[in-house]
């Protein structure tokens, strides 16, 4: 069985290249950071191309990507989150437990999440480990709703999880924001959208919290 340190690396590139990398191959223990050097829509897996008013995003300069994990829309802007993956292989010992099971494998990514943000000094946060909390946008745009494993804070959803899951392992696509710019996110879809009043409020971390988060996720990890 794997057992090892998670590593800690980064990729620099676009979106859609961070999201074409192919990690569940042969997969280690990692912990990625996507440091993205141009802006995207990333729609879920399960998304419409149709739901993105191509010719605004186009002129708002933003590349539309489809991942291969599940969820709603995302907006990805350089230096506005931190965006991170968690790469399991199937046999780690640290969670064969939880690999068979889609939510219980996202409730255990997201307790090591929010260990990783009460070591860097953000505490009073819960993980979600409960049905999804839906709502009528929720299928729309991925902050809008609320999913096993994601970790809240007292101002709203702060850490946004989703998960791709294979025969070797386990990919959990992870994201917190230093900034929440809801309205570039809604120019960039169709109608029916909604108004920014209409999504919930979204917690937001320090640069500094952002910049020591994902090596305090490998180590709690490795744990």
């Amino acid at each position: 069985m794997n057992a090892g340190a998670f590593r800690l690396d980064r990729f620099a590139g676009t979106p859609g290249d961070f999201h074409g990398l192919d990690l569940l191959t042969a997969p280690a223990p990692l912990v990625l950071v996507c440091e993205a050097t141009h802006p995207a829509v990333v729609l879920g897996s399960s998304q419409r191309p149709d739901v993105v008013d191509a010719p605004a995003a186009e002129g708002d300069g933003l590349e539309v990507v489809r991942r291969r994990s599940g969820g709603g829309a995302v907006l990805v802007e350089p230096g506005a989150m931190c965006w991170f993956d968690v790469v399991v292989p199937a046999d780690d010992p640290r969670f064969v437990g939880v690999a068979g099971d889609v939510v219980a494998s996202m409730v255990w990514v997201g307790r090591k999440i929010a260990a990783a943000l009460a070591a860097v000094g953000v505490g009073d946060t819960a993980v979600h480990d409960t049905a999804m909390v839906c709502t009528p946008w929720s299928r729309l745009v991925c902050f809008a709703g609320i999913g096993g494993g994601e970790v809240m804070a007292p101002a709203g959803k702060l850490v946004g999880v989703s998960q791709r899951r294979g025969r070797t392992g386990a990919r959990f696509q992870c994201m917190v924001h230093t900034a929440w710019n809801p309205a570039r996110l809604l120019g960039a879809l169709v109608e029916p959208r909604p108004t920014v009043a209409d999504l919930p409020p979204v917690a937001t971390v320090t640069a500094d919290v952002a910049a020591a988060l994902p090596a305090a996720v490998a180590a709690v990890l490795t744990a």
